[in-house]
């Protein structure tokens, strides 16, 4: 489980090089052409709707907001750090790219079902405690009694 654990964190930093400021795609290509994608091959409509409404006309903070969150992301994924807690936002996340892009011509949706499964999957397995910061954090987690080390046991 570590090294798919590994391999998820290196995914999602890898795909962070196409989300790049200071435009993010906008005006064609990149994060924002895949954003658009929700509301011109809509998988489910209320999501094209928040897309359409919301995301694209402040698309800039969006596009700052997914750089950070896909950094993190795949930063703490492949150091171990927080696993269970990354895994459900990388789960999350898999669904948002889903919803925006699984019907669009020449995508293969299973990739993105893959996604939301392997993220899924270490959650369920708290991957980080083998080979993972979690591993070496959690007995002095697990000492203190304070409500951040409650947290950060469950988050692990």
């Amino acid at each position: 489980m570590a090294l798919v654990r590994i391999m998820v964190g290196v995914l999602w930093l890898t795909n962070v090089n196409w989300k790049m400021p200071p435009t993010f795609g906008e005006g064609g290509g990149g994060l924002y052409g895949f954003t658009k994608e929700a509301v011109d091959n809509p998988v489910f409509a209320p999501f094209s709707w928040l897309v359409e409404r919301v995301i694209l006309p402040n698309f800039i903070p969006f596009g700052w907001s997914v750089l950070l969150l896909e950094s993190l992301l795949g930063a703490c994924l492949l150091l171990g750090l927080a696993t269970r807690f990354w895994a459900v936002v990388g789960t999350i996340q898999s669904l948002a790219i889903t919803m925006s892009v699984a019907l669009t011509p020449g995508e293969w949706p299973w990739s993105y079902y893959m996604m939301v499964a392997l993220n899924l999957v270490l959650a369920a397995t708290a991957a980080g405690r083998t080979w993972g910061l979690d591993a070496l954090a959690r007995p002095a987690w697990r000492a203190r009694r304070g409500r951040l080390s409650r947290l950060l046991l469950k988050l692990s």
